[in-house]
């Protein structure tokens, strides 16, 4: 979620992240207490715990997890890592980018992805409204900010300037390996960057300077964050993987209800987020705007749903920039029958 280092980007930037040392969030749910068999699932997010993963704390908390007869444990590892170790079993389910995905499952790596986490593709393009930039033909001859040219933001870039006759050729480009290019925009050392749809124009606008978001799904429709798993778990804890993602999207769904409970449950699995609450709030806010991508109702209905013909899409648009290795069909890259039916 080609290597990349998704979320971990997006946390790595928020000003009160945790120190990323920290490796596992919270404690397993403790065995329900009937004698209804509990099955242990581990589930590996992000690297830096943060408040993007409150419906998993939530639904930890709760008890939803435990009403399912699970027995989760988090670990945090970055999505390239997470890749592999489902697709070993190490990791039962994971939350990966789908851009990681596809590729994985190209060269071989035994996953799928069962469910949509981010239903509007996170990675966009940012600068300040005051910079004039307005669409992707603006930004010819500007300074433009990324990480690296590998990864999600990478693919989306492309298809950006691709929609304006662009190549990266067109712009000076300033590569921020440690993420900083939200701080370069803010400091104007660059006029616009990559970056993540809830986190650095979040950022910026909480300083007063309103921003301007270039977002791709217009142009193809990149398959956001979701849920993984590895075949193999798929074969044997099957049962226990639909129970996980109806329950993590009962969560979700509460959290789009009542962002609050979302707040709360993130600053009690990490309490140092407790530390500017108002952030965390607006993070939330835009995060959950990308779990409902389009969808113009409550969300809820909706979350967790996967397009298999954006995935398509996707699929041709990846292959076209020599990013599939091998060919490899939607059928082999997606499952949707754990889905919650309806």
């Amino acid at each position: 979620m080609p290597s990349r280092r998704p979320l971990a980007a997006l946390a790595a930037a928020l000003s009160i992240a945790v120190a990323a040392g920290a490796c596992t969030v919270g404690a397993s749910s403790p065995p329900a207490a009937s004698s209804t068999p509990v099955t242990p699932l581990t589930v590996g997010l992000g690297f830096i715990p943060s408040v993007q993963f409150a419906p998993f704390y939530l639904a930890q908390q709760a008890g939803f997890y435990r009403e399912a007869g699970l027995e989760v444990t988090f670990q945090n590892k970055i999505d390239p890592d997470l890749v592999t170790l489902v697709g070993q079993g190490a990791v039962d389910v994971g939350l990966a980018d789908g851009t990681s995905v596809i590729p994985a499952v190209s060269q071989g790596i035994p996953i799928r992805y069962v469910a949509s986490v981010y239903r509007a593709f996170p990675s966009i393009v940012f600068a300040k409204a005051s910079s004039g930039i307005e669409g992707p033909e603006d930004l010819a001859g500007r300074k433009l900010g990324i990480p690296g040219r590998y990864g999600s933001s990478w693919i989306m870039l492309q298809a950006l300037l691709q929609s304006a006759d662009l190549t990266a050729d067109d712009l000076e480009i300033h590569e921020y390996p440690d993420f900083g290019q939200g701080v370069a925009v803010q400091e104007d050392a660059v006029d616009a960057a990559t970056g993540f749809v809830n986190n650095e124009p979040v950022q910026l606008e909480l300083t007063g300077e309103d921003a301007v978001v270039l977002r791709v799904d217009d142009v193809v429709p990149l398959p956001g964050p979701g849920l993984i798993a590895g075949t193999g778990t798929l074969e044997t804890k099957r049962d226990a993987v639909q129970a996980f993602v109806a329950a993590t999207l009962r969560a979700m769904g509460a959290i789009a209800d009542d962002p609050s409970r979302g707040v709360d449950a993130a600053i009690a699995a990490v309490p140092d987020l407790a530390q500017n609450r108002a952030t965390q709030e607006a993070i939330l806010d835009a995060t959950i705007e990308a779990w409902r991508g389009d969808d113009e109702g409550d969300g809820a209905g909706a979350m967790g749903a996967i397009d298999t013909g954006a995935w398509q899409q996707s699929i041709a648009f990846m292959t076209e920039l020599g990013l599939v290795p091998n060919p490899v069909t939607v059928e082999q890259v997606v499952d949707t029958s754990l889905l919650p039916a309806g």
